[in-house]
């Protein structure tokens, strides 16, 4: 399982799920460059790996920015010399019902969620390409296979991100990148936080393993699909939400 050598670019690594995942790559051995909104929340976890000896460049980006896009790409080829594996996981959410979700809220989601992974994607390829590897994992979501009311804008983007994965892997199969997608359940994360004590056990109903998910669950999955054992697996969706989407 080991990742030593190898380069990651993980999106919207400040906290959560990202964060995590940033860690566990670490960990495993990669080098690291993540990506926040804010410079002083990328570079926290930044310095949390150098802490634990690892190496990560931090760095601000707006992943529906194209030029922005860019520019991370570029620093991170500058300072490592090129880019492994890249893990789509910055999002947001703007939850609202359909017919009073307004015009910048749909927005707003599908360009963080779906075209800033496409626009990750695409840079990431082209560099992928030219050193026949790679790794790419998009962070979707159980909602985007079972749908949620309140969340049509997440959801759609959650589900467009599955067909990104399956195309993408198509494309890119020849020059040896493989392009998977870790669908989450319900995790304990700040944006499951702040829900109510009778939600959450409305939640927990639906979970066979009776409990919220943890972000290094997600973590370990996404560790798996870019090691070497998963070499031979691409387009696909692997869902880690307890049993509650079968």
């Amino acid at each position: 399982m080991s990742l030593n050598g190898r380069v990651a670019v993980v999106t919207g690594a400040s906290r959560g799920i990202g964060k995590a995942i940033a860690l566990k790559l670490a960990a495993d051995g990669a080098d690291l460059v993540v990506t926040a909104t804010s410079s002083e929340a990328a570079q926290a976890t930044a310095d949390e790996i150098v802490a634990a000896g690892g190496k990560a460049l931090a760095l601000k980006v707006d992943v529906a920015i194209t030029s922005e896009v860019e520019a991370l790409f570029a620093a991170a080829v500058k300072e490592y010399g090129k880019v492994d594996i890249l893990i789509n996981n910055a999002g947001i959410t703007r939850d609202g019902l359909l017919l009073r979700m307004k015009d910048e809220d749909w927005d707003a989601v599908l360009d963080i969620n779906l075209k800033g992974s496409f626009n990750c994607t695409r840079e990431a390829a082209k560099f992928m390409t030219k050193a026949r590897y790679g790794r790419i994992v998009n962070i979707s979501s159980v909602v985007g296979e079972m749908g949620n009311a309140g969340q049509v804008n997440y959801c759609a983007s959650k589900a467009g991100l599955f067909g990104l994965t399956k195309a993408t892997a198509r494309e890119l199969a020849k020059r040896n990148i493989t392009v998977n997608a870790v669908a989450p359940g319900f995790i304990e994360t700040d944006m499951t936080g702040v829900l109510s004590e009778k939600v959450r056990e409305s939640l927990l109903q639906q979970v066979p393993l009776e409990r919220l998910g943890r972000p290094e669950d997600i973590a370990a999955a996404v560790s798996f699909l870019v090691s070497p054992g998963a070499g031979y697996i691409t387009g696909h969706i692997l869902s880690v939400n307890g049993g509650m989407h079968m």
